[in-house]
């Protein structure tokens, strides 16, 4: 039978780590990599597992290319602090453990608990992410903010789910996406990506029709509203952050050729 590391990366996330490490207990091995918390994150990990480390944070897909370099064993699940395994995909993955995969990599669907309800629609469901591979033939390869595997092979798809339990609120949603865009603004910016007035008339209306009627929003209520709206205004928030990096909008530098009037 071939072994299992898991891997998961953590800042401050007490509120969330016993659930995801309580789906993981059947694991062969827990690594935690943590950027400098300074809640009880780290006491709860502890209970878990005894391979925890540090690293200052360097970005999403090179912190997780951190913990992947600390695996031992054949195959790697990567969650984050904020997920849980649910039983059908524990069992799932604990069969091609013990029978071989007749795959390098497998995508795994990804479900959403947001305001009261799981998402089933919205582009949020089925949110497949390739988090269980054979650990010399994945690596991180996406652009920050958001993390991506490439597998050097075959890829299958699995059944049971990743439950993700994302924002605690909307304030949460709101904090998260500021956060998000100011990232991802920096990364197109490195990367000579250009976009300007056309961009930023375009494509947050688009990202809303996309959301609610070609992804079916409108059959997740209220909160299906909620997201197309948001992720219209993510796109938004992105685009004007990177037209204000670009075009480099110098506030102190205002401020003191006001006051040399």
């Amino acid at each position: 039978m071939e072994k299992l590391s898991v891997t998961i990366i953590t800042l401050n996330e007490e509120r969330n780590i016993r659930d995801a490490l309580e789906s993981l207990t059947w694991a062969d091995e827990i690594i935690i990599v943590d950027s400098g918390s300074s809640d009880k994150t780290i006491s709860i990990c502890k209970e878990y597992t005894e391979k925890i480390f540090y690293n200052p944070w360097p970005g999403i897909n090179t912190q997780k290319t951190f913990a992947k370099k600390l695996a031992t064993y054949d195959w790697i699940l990567n969650i984050d602090a904020d997920e849980k395994v649910s039983p059908e995909l524990a069992a799932e993955i604990q069969s091609i453990l013990g029978q071989g995969g007749h795959y390098d990599g497998y995508f795994i669907p990804r479900k959403v608990y947001y305001l009261g309800r799981w998402i089933e629609h919205s582009g949020w469901y089925p949110d497949y992410k390739l988090r269980f591979f054979r650990t010399e033939k994945g690596k991180w390869n996406g652009v920050d903010p958001h993390d991506e595997v490439m597998v050097d092979g075959k890829i299958g798809y699995l059944k049971g789910n990743i439950y993700h339990f994302t924002y605690e609120n909307i304030e949460d949603h709101v904090k998260t996406m500021n956060n998000l865009t100011s990232v991802a603004a920096k990364e197109y910016k490195k990367r000579g990506k250009r976009d300007g007035l056309l961009s930023l008339m375009v494509r947050p209306p688009l990202t809303f029709l996309k959301k609610y009627i070609l992804k079916q929003g409108f059959r997740d209520g209220l909160p299906g509203f909620i997201i197309a709206i948001s992720s219209a205004y993510y796109v938004f928030l992105k685009y004007a952050k990177l037209w204000e990096l670009i075009n480099i909008i110098d506030y102190q530098g205002a401020k003191k050729g006001t006051e040399k009037r």
